[in-house]
């Protein structure tokens, strides 16, 4: 462990010096220890390398808003200790951050695992949404039902210690970093690009997994090419944890057989090994061929000026408002009122909302007080859902209200403060 610049993160070797380097990644929530049984087994084949998620285990609480920047500080770190080359292990946010290494720098890895991971993690509104909670309530609500999804019902009343673990593990965790984890993952798709993971990969996943479960690892495994399924029974989303013998015994057989060799530089060549045997999972139950529907790239034509604002403006749109809403809003669009849907997407949010001088905060709190000024309610309902989305707090809304009674008057102020407060109850209320 050593002292952790912003760009670098919190991190921890075992094992012995001299031997290939394995990096095990963990999951939105959780800390390095998630993988402590592991550590023993593979320390006798690699020098293994932990590291914390910003704002985890103590780690310095540097917000990162994407799995792109995780990576880059992941890559920084490894830089600093002069590790080039290694094999990867993550678990669902930790597997989002090993598909963009092997997408991204294929050449430094040689050998991945994915664990209840998935090419898209549920929806980018739930996430958000996840945020907004967060913001308003803090993490003990997310907290106290991390066991839920995490650990099957039998797990977790057999293990109140282990349980418990997981409920403070989450509740210490910096709100902040959270939070930014959750838009990394809400803004997340790597479907159409499947393909070009070109290493050789083990998607693992618990039978039991209702976060990111076999559907969703055997869309990995239809899209990725050198990729191999093992579905562990009894166990949901932290699998590591819930039944670590078996996935040690899957990540010292994949790692053991399916290492890529490095590509050399001086002859500009790759050494080219015979596939290995598949082995066989005993633990897993057979399962069908994966069939999943991977959206194709769309390749786009080549500007010739400036770039049309639809493209930013529905990026923008749905980021704010949500998908749930903007598919709404397009859906009841018709001949008649077509046009004014993509007036509004290209001028209003890919030419307003998308300029530099204001941040998303800033235009929330302008756009609230000038709908109270026109008395436009139902407006102000939805907007009140994206100020929570764009970072605003119900105090910092109540204050942007109270600033607009002064200056609207106090009985467009009165309507809007009874549609913002059945918004925000309805939005910061935790889910059990």
């Amino acid at each position: 462990m050593s002292e952790t610049p912003m760009n670098t993160l919190q991190y921890r070797f075992d094992g012995p010096e001299d031997a290939p380097v394995l990096i095990l990644g963990p999951s939105l929530g959780t800390t390095w220890h998630m993988w402590d049984r592991q550590v023993p087994e593979l320390t006798q084949h690699w020098r293994v390398f932990r590291f914390d998620l910003p704002g985890h285990g103590g780690a310095p609480a540097y917000p990162a808003g994407s799995v792109a920047e995780l990576a880059e500080r992941l890559l920084a770190t490894l830089d600093r200790l002069g590790v080039q080359r290694f094999g990867y292990a993550g678990c669902a946010l930790g597997g989002a951050l090993g598909i963009e290494l092997a997408l991204r720098h294929p050449e430094r890895v040689a050998s991945l695992a994915l664990i209840a991971a998935s090419p898209r993690f549920g929806t980018a509104d739930e996430f958000r949404q996840r945020g907004v909670i967060v913001r308003t309530n803090g993490l003990d609500p997310i907290a106290r039902t991390s066991p839920d999804r995490w650990f099957t019902t039998g797990f977790a009343a057999a293990q109140p210690a282990i349980t418990e673990w997981a409920v403070q593990m989450v509740r210490t965790t910096d709100p902040g970093c959270y939070i930014a984890a959750c838009e990394a993952l809400a803004s997340f798709d790597v479907r159409p690009q499947l393909g070009g993971v070109t290493v050789p990969t083990l998607v693992l996943v618990g039978s039991d997994d209702q976060v990111t479960g076999p559907a969703e690892a055997r869309t990995l495994v239809a899209g990725i090419p050198d990729a191999r399924l093992a579905v562990v029974p009894g166990a949901s989303h932290l699998v590591p944890v819930e039944q670590p013998a078996a996935v040690t015994d899957l990540l010292v057989r994949h790692f053991t057989t399916a290492w890529q060799p490095a590509y050399d530089s001086s002859t500009g060549q790759m050494a080219i090994v015979a596939a290995p045997v598949k082995p066989v999972l005993a633990a897993a139950p057979p399962q069908p061929a994966p069939i999943a529907e991977i959206a194709a790239a769309v390749v786009q034509p080549q500007a010739t000026g400036r770039p049309d604002p639809y493209d930013a403006g529905i990026k923008v749109r749905r980021e704010v408002l949500g998908d749930a809403h903007v598919d709404r809003a397009l859906a009841q669009a018709d001949e008649f009122s077509g046009d004014f849907q993509e007036f509004i997407t290209r001028y209003a949010w890919g030419e307003i909302w998308d300029r530099p001088g204001l941040d998303r905060r800033s235009r929330s709190c302008v756009t609230l007080a000038t709908l109270v000024a026109g008395g436009h309610m139902e407006e102000l309902a939805f907007h009140t859902r994206a100020a929570l989305r764009n970072g605003l707090t119900p105090d910092e809304i109540k204050e942007v209200l109270l600033q607009a009674a002064v200056y609207c008057g106090v009985p467009a102020a009165n309507s809007a403060f009874k549609v913002a407060q059945q918004v925000i109850r309805e939005e910061t209320t935790p889910t059990e």
